[in-house]
């Protein structure tokens, strides 16, 4: 199984290559970050069901709140069976159903809420949770935020919320690559120690310090189900390096919301072989 995931993972990123090349706009680097995460989430963790509805009813749902990497979740929602691969094909297209930050207009499978605004989608997977709850509704909601997003107020607003509330079917992830569109999170606003506030404020905390590794996120993930029911929200760092697995967009934040040229894209994509084929 976890050869199957490491080849789809370098799938993912052949696609979000592609994607941002093609209409030279994009986000490659936070995609390429969380690319292995979203792997693992939808293909061995989630409880889904077979036909996507908004209700998400007796199932497991997901938000993606830092929407500007909607290059990894357009291909793992693609490759996952929620639509054709081959519409990858019309990222960022004019009356395309996938934007450069997911909307929900279009009724795009998969997508549930609008998340291009920052720092709004913790309270939105709140108030999903407590949904399921008022419905005995046992299955979980699943939220991926970035760091650098956490320096938006509404944030922690949510995160004292959910504590007070005893939010314990929720499962937080902190992309946590240290890097945002202007250069290292410690430059732009110092947040301090991430996990100890989040503790201060009453939730669980666990961190996965191999963020890009398939095991450790498996493993990560299913400590942090066993955590639910608790009382308690569950939030995961996520140790991750930003443009992952194509080395001159590694260890730089130059790449967040930059596409690649004709012949970096060649340099990418013989980091990342061919596995099932490109759209």
């Amino acid at each position: 199984m976890q050869n199957n995931l490491n080849e789809l993972t370098t799938q993912v990123r052949r696609d979000i290559l592609r994607m941002v090349h093609k209409v030279n706009s994009g986000h490659p680097g936070g995609s390429l970050g969380c690319a292995e995460f979203l792997v693992v989430l939808y293909n061995e963790i989630m409880i889904r069901k077979e036909d996507f509805d908004m209700d998400g009813i007796n199932e497991d749902i997901f938000f993606l709140s830092n929407g500007h990497i909607s290059p990894v979740f357009y291909s793992v929602l693609a490759r996952t069976g929620y639509f054709p691969v081959e519409e990858l094909n019309t990222f960022r297209l004019l009356d395309s159903r996938l934007q450069g930050h997911p909307t929900t207009h279009e009724g795009l499978p998969g997508i549930r809420i609008a998340s291009g605004s920052l720092g709004q989608g913790l309270s939105v997977a709140i108030g999903a949770a407590e949904a399921k709850k008022l419905n005995n509704d046992s299955n979980l909601v699943y939220v991926l935020m970035g760091d650098g997003e956490l320096q938006e107020g509404q944030n922690w607003e949510a995160i004292m919320y959910a504590s007070a509330k005893k939010i314990d079917n929720l499962i937080a992830t902190v992309d946590l690559n240290g890097k945002q569109i202007d250069g290292a999170t410690d430059d732009v606003l110092p947040m301090g120690s991430i996990k100890e506030k989040f503790e201060a404020f009453g939730w669980d905390v666990l961190e996965i310090k191999k963020g890009n590794n398939i095991e450790d996120i498996s493993k990560g993930l299913l400590t942090a189900k066993s955590l639910c029911g608790n009382e308690k929200p569950i939030c995961i760092l996520l140790n991750t390096m930003m443009g992952n697995g194509v080395d001159f967009m590694m260890h730089t934040h130059a790449w967040h919301g930059k596409a690649p040229n004709d012949e970096q894209l060649a340099s990418a994509l013989s980091q990342n072989k061919e596995t099932f084929g490109d759209y």
